[in-house]
């Protein structure tokens, strides 16, 4: 058994220890809340947060399924009864304390269409709420206009005990935000398009000229050398299969080499000895996406224009090396280049005909990754050309297809 004078001090210990802990709690705490700066502060972190959390349901457009899920953070940013999400002929989402009915829906969109009309924000009370039938235990009822490219595409709609003016103002804001989320959503689509429809491009200009001469090419193996007749034939299909498929706008670089590998072996039994090719691949950039036929029109562009021209032996030699965050590809020949200002005129789309697939290239590795990855080319008349392409090693939001 501990003495009096033993136990007294065991207690005085722990209420010092129980005080420290307090403290040091108390401070960490006091700390936190200093950390998130005043309450101002705290209110502005809270509303981007929610903006946040409503754009990532948002990014394929006013869909129903993004709709639904953003008007849940849409009605909390608002602090409102129900909040409504409508497109130009239908309720999208319906998010609150309303009950949401066929026949409520259906009257919403009546109040929408004026709204849709007029492309002007409306707040329904009294009697023209009766007239619409959607009066509620009191609620008012404010419209706001999604105004898109200078059309009304959809609105948001608000129930609330009273709609003051600060409310419309904060109610035309949220619309206004989420007009802008339709408006990006719309340009990711339409830049989709465009690079599909660059690609299709690339693949009419494959099709007459390369389809010509390899069909050629094969010919004239056949009554000579039948064996390597059919192992041509066989490449031309894998080739063509690659280069006609019809999903996905990115590849990666090892799959883009194989699709070269091929191109070049038909071009050798075309050319013979006069083609040399050279590879010095790095093992760790193969995974590295890119654009899909972003590397077999520049090897063309290589053939056609740089060595077809040219006496006596042509070499083209690609390299892939590993540059910390980037992925640098080249592609150089001995040609005949070109001359520097005719090449600007080329990439700038003021030249036609030859060198498209030069531009086309370009062109999408701008629209993907901005204009500072474009093509770095060096050539001049009797020079050769070289090509450098920079690709960003992590694309998390660009992933391969394989088709």
């Amino acid at each position: 058994m501990l003495s009096p004078a033993v136990d007294i001090a065991l207690v005085c210990a722990i209420a010092v220890l129980t005080i420290a802990v307090v403290g040091a709690l108390g401070f960490r705490l006091t700390r936190s809340q200093r950390d998130l700066g005043s309450d101002a502060e705290r209110a502005t972190y809270a509303t981007l947060h929610t903006a946040s959390l409503a754009s990532a349901h948002l990014r394929a457009g006013l869909t129903p399924a993004g709709a639904r899920k953003a008007s849940r953070h849409l009605r909390d940013l608002l602090d409102c009864d129900t909040l409504v999400i409508t497109d130009a002929s239908t309720v999208l989402a319906w998010e609150g304390t309303v009950p949401d009915t066929a026949v409520r829906r259906e009257r919403l969109q009546s109040a929408a269409a004026l709204v849709l009309e007029s492309g002007r924000t409306r707040v329904f009370r009294g009697a023209a709420l009766r007239a619409l039938g959607l009066e509620h235990s009191g609620r008012e009822l404010l419209v706001a206009p999604l105004p898109v490219n200078g059309q009304t595409v959809g609105t948001v709609a608000v129930f609330a005990p009273t709609v003051r003016a600060g409310l419309v103002r904060a109610a035309n804001e949220v619309a206004g935000w989420l007009a802008t989320q339709v408006e990006l959503a719309e340009l990711d689509t339409s830049r989709a398009q465009l690079m599909e429809a660059e690609v299709r491009a690339l693949r009419a200009q494959i099709s007459p000229h390369f389809i010509y001469n390899s069909l050629n090419a094969i010919a004239s193996y056949i009554n000579t050398d039948p064996a390597r007749a059919r192992e041509l034939v066989v490449e031309f299909a894998d080739f063509t299969r690659y280069s006609f498929r019809r999903h996905g706008n990115f590849t990666t670089i090892a799959e883009e080499l194989q699709s070269v590998d091929r191109y070049l072996l038909l071009e050798r039994a075309r050319f013979g000895e006069r083609l040399k090719v050279s590879l010095q691949i790095a093992p760790e950039v193969l995974p590295t996406v890119i654009p899909f036929l972003s590397l077999q029109p520049l090897v063309e562009n290589s053939v056609r224009h740089g060595l077809e021209a040219k006496d006596g032996q042509g070499r083209i030699t690609i390299a892939a090396v590993d540059a910390g965050a980037e992925a640098v590809i080249t592609i150089e020949d001995n040609g005949v280049g070109m001359d520097p200002g005719y090449l600007r005129s080329v990439l700038a789309g003021h030249a036609e005909g030859d060198h498209v697939g030069l531009r086309n290239v370009d062109v999408r590795l701008r629209q993907v990754y901005g204009d500072s990855h474009g093509l770095v080319i060096d050539t001049a008349p009797g020079a050769g050309t070289l090509i450098t392409m920079r690709v960003p090693k992590s694309q998390p939001e660009n992933r391969p297809t394989n088709a």
